[in-house]
């Protein structure tokens, strides 16, 4: 049962190898984060403390427990789902640390569609090591979808202070993507999209820029004609449904030229096309949010670091960033559903009858509407 209606964050631990562990217990080191919500971190107390210890942080004490439902009170709360004896080796890719991360996150996958915590913020994990029979996803974005029992499509956006962007194909080949894009597919990002700034964001009427495939929006046909054949079609399909998307823009001068910044939204192509920028201008405070599944899931948005993991210099601001993310967009969504809920008693007018106002929720089986 929630305390004191605060939300409950589910963190997972991501690869212990990585510097997940140091930007979590850095970002839980602020009393503050307490005033928001209630961490429950999915991992080990031993390699809390093993990290803690390494890297001379001040003391996080974490309330050990085996479910969120023995919440009670204000207090960062551990699930250990590991073993006593597993070995943490900093910086290094092991196939251990991939097994590990994927048991966290699915033990969290488990305890947010039951209700027993209300978001889910996941630490990095190694995309290589975490492939198995269980998780063959190229990433949490693919598998979040695949859990999802209403037929939910996942929009990947990276968000931040100065921009938001959506990827069209996400963790996809570059030499694959030409062949992924589709009318239907853009159009239906565009719609994702639009649904996400206004529901997760409180954005009344979304403007959205759509980015081109090809160098220079591939000079009316010079340099490609995905533009003309494939994006602008998309780009018609939503002015006829009246929604506010713009372009195709050549990426390098709508970046260049400040041009991001006239825009609630902005649609990437692939991968790189959107990301490469976006981390350039955002990458401390940068949040990756998977919209369009019907729970929050918001990530930092870097990786391992095994360059640097176990070395205190790792900055947890994006991690800090994502906490914040997830709570906002989960208030983000309740007031939606609030605002636009039918408050009004549904009413019809018999017309045999002088003025005579029937009210549909109760039962009169012998009308005849």
């Amino acid at each position: 049962m929630k305390d004191n209606n605060k939300i409950r964050v589910g963190i997972t631990q991501g690869d212990v190898n990585g510097i997940g562990y140091e930007v979590i217990l850095k970002t839980l080191e602020d009393d503050r984060i307490l005033e928001l919500c209630t961490p429950v971190v999915y991992g080990s107390a031993k390699i809390a403390a093993f990290y803690r210890k390494l890297l001379d942080l001040p003391q996080v004490p974490f309330c050990q427990i085996s479910d969120p439902t023995e919440i009670a009170g204000d207090a960062n709360y551990i699930i250990n789902v590991i073993g006593e004896d597993f070995k943490v080796e900093p910086g290094e890719e092991t196939r251990q640390a991939g097994e590990a991360a994927f048991i966290s996150l699915e033990r969290a996958v488990a305890d947010l569609k039951a209700g027993k915590i209300d978001v889910l913020v996941t630490a990095p994990i190694n995309k290589h090591n975490i492939q198995s029979e269980t998780f063959h996803f190229p990433g949490h974005t693919e598998y979040l979808q695949s859990v999802c029992d209403d037929g939910s499509k996942a929009l990947m956006i990276l968000a931040g202070e100065t921009m938001r962007v959506a990827l069209v194909t996400t963790h996809l080949p570059v030499a694959q993507v030409s062949q992924n894009i589709t009318t239907d597919l853009i159009y239906d990002k565009i719609e994702a999209f639009t649904t996400s700034l206004k529901k997760d964001y409180m954005i009344v009427n979304p403007r959205i820029a759509i980015l081109s495939l090809n160098p220079h929006a591939g000079d009316n046909g010079v340099l490609g004609t995905e533009e003309t054949e494939i994006i602008k079609p998309a780009i018609d399909r939503a002015h006829e449904n009246k929604l506010q998307v713009f372009g195709p823009y050549s990426s390098d001068g709508f970046f260049g030229s400040g041009s991001f910044k006239h825009f609630d939204g902005i649609l990437a192509m692939y991968h790189d096309q959107g990301l490469i920028p976006f981390k350039t201008l955002a990458m401390n405070d940068g949040v990756n949010f998977t919209a369009g599944l019907p729970f929050v899931r918001t990530s930092p948005d870097h990786g391992t670091a095994y360059d640097i993991a176990g070395k205190n210099v790792a900055d947890p601001a994006s991690m800090r960033s994502a906490i914040y993310s997830a709570i906002d967009i989960f208030r983000c969504r309740e007031r939606y559903a609030e605002m636009t809920k039918n408050p009004l008693k549904k009413q019809y007018f018999d017309k045999s009858k002088d003025n005579v106002v029937l009210d549909l929720t109760k039962e009169d089986k012998d009308t005849d509407y």
